[in-house]
């Protein structure tokens, strides 16, 4: 039980310090992240169609997707984080869980999840929900960290380089690719964000040159960027 109320306490981190969020993200990591999203994956059309930003944070996902034209739904655990959402933009806000995401099935016709999905107890649920909202077809666009450097979460907290205090269940590359085709999902694309970590700034040139090879050097690289059809 007390295991349980530590998870459930993780999971509500983010919440905890939304007003401090953005003022803690590393916005260079942030940007890379809305251009491989909108820029390299979800190259369609995406005007009136349904998007659910599952997972929002403080809605800079959302705000690119209301930018663009769609219908966005914002969705997080907590009124804190929404509140920042509706600073940036117009869409729709509910609280509620990737685990257990309050719509019926076939709902919308693009999920977006960028670094959510390692920040609960089971990851792969969490990939299950975001199918069963998808409509036949659908579109879902996820990004998470990679297992293979999962050792940074110790050299980032030894060093004071970055705090981790949330559920961190990062999963690997290839038992990615494996679940995904498992549940249903098709088409699946794969590429990789960041060479290696981008907390030393001065570096940010380095990794945009990697970036390039980012499909063929994507099962070493530190961050997953996943497109996949329903």
């Amino acid at each position: 039980m007390t295991e349980n109320k530590n998870k459930d306490d993780k999971m509500y981190f983010f919440e905890s310090f939304a007003d401090d969020f953005d003022s803690k993200m590393n916005m260079y990591d942030t940007n890379k992240r809305l251009h491989v999203v909108f820029n390299e994956l979800l190259t369609e059309d995406i005007h009136e169609k349904k998007l659910l930003d599952a997972g929002c944070g403080t809605g800079w996902f959302s705000k690119w997707s209301v930018e663009r034209g769609a219908d966005v739904t914002s969705m997080d655990l907590g009124e804190n984080l929404l509140s920042k959402v509706e600073q940036k933009c117009h869409s729709k806000r509910i609280v509620g869980s990737i685990l257990q995401i309050p719509f019926p099935n076939n709902t919308f016709d693009i999920v977006v999840s960028s670094e959510v999905i390692e920040h609960v107890p089971d990851p792969f649920l969490a990939i299950s929900e975001l199918y069963r909202v998808l409509k036949p077809n659908g579109i879902m666009v996820l990004t998470t960290p990679n297992k293979l450097w999962y050792f940074a979460i110790w050299f980032a907290n030894t060093f004071k380089l970055r705090t981790y205090e949330g559920l961190e269940n990062w999963t690997g590359w290839f038992k990615m690719r494996k679940y995904l085709k498992t549940i249903g999902f098709k088409n699946v694309q794969m590429s990789g964000i960041h060479m290696f970590p981008f907390v030393i700034a001065f570096l940010n040139p380095v990794l945009d040159f990697f970036h390039r090879f980012n499909k063929k050097l994507g099962p070493l690289m530190l961050n997953m960027a996943i497109k996949a059809n329903k």
